[in-house]
């Protein structure tokens, strides 16, 4: 800004109208700063239940803070989107360390089961959101749930039972594309 809106030639007090115009870029930059929101890109790869809730957890959340999501979903990662598998997303033991049983008894008959029970018990028991009721809110809340086509055409999924929200025919140079755009890149 030049000295000449500052002050007059004279040295005296700037002008209302060299004012005026300092508070119109004022506003201006204050503006520019408060639009300055961000932008999350998640990719979601995984289609079990403990995997299912990460990238739902995040974008809502995300969400929340008023920054734009797209979680693009592909190979199983389609599971959590699509309405029916959704609802029987599974937990493996085997190779999971932190699971509380131990990881052969996962190799045994009936151990996933086992593993699956156990985790669906503890969401119950501590009144955690499912799956169906992070993807509601998630698209209640603006998230762009995608589901990648050749992934959908690969398993032949039909796209008509995802839920209903779910952006389709998504491929990944709209992914790549999204994620080059965003603040924050993750692969889930």
């Amino acid at each position: 800004m030049s000295t000449d809106s500052q002050s007059g030639d004279d040295g005296t007090a700037p002008s209302r109208e060299a004012l005026q115009e300092r508070i119109e870029q004022l506003e201006g930059q204050v503006a520019d700063l408060e639009d300055d929101s961000k932008k999350m890109s998640i990719i979601a790869t995984k289609g079990s239940l403990d995997m299912a809730y990460p990238p739902l957890i995040l974008a809502s959340t995300a969400a929340a803070f008023g920054w734009e999501v797209t979680v693009f979903h592909t190979f199983w990662g389609l599971d959590i989107l699509h309405e029916d598998r959704s609802k029987d997303l599974k937990v493996s033991a085997v190779g999971n360390p932190s699971m509380p049983m131990p990881n052969a008894l996962g190799a045994f008959p009936g151990g996933d089961r086992l593993a699956t029970w156990y985790m669906n018990r503890e969401i119950e028991d501590n009144g955690t959101a499912t799956i169906e009721e992070l993807i509601d809110t998630s698209l209640e809340m603006g998230v762009d749930l995608q589901a990648c086509q050749m992934t959908a055409d690969l398993f032949g999924y039909d796209t008509d039972e995802f839920y209903d929200g779910v952006t389709t025919d998504v491929g990944a140079a709209t992914a790549l594309q999204d994620m080059a755009d965003a603040d924050i890149q993750l692969l889930v």
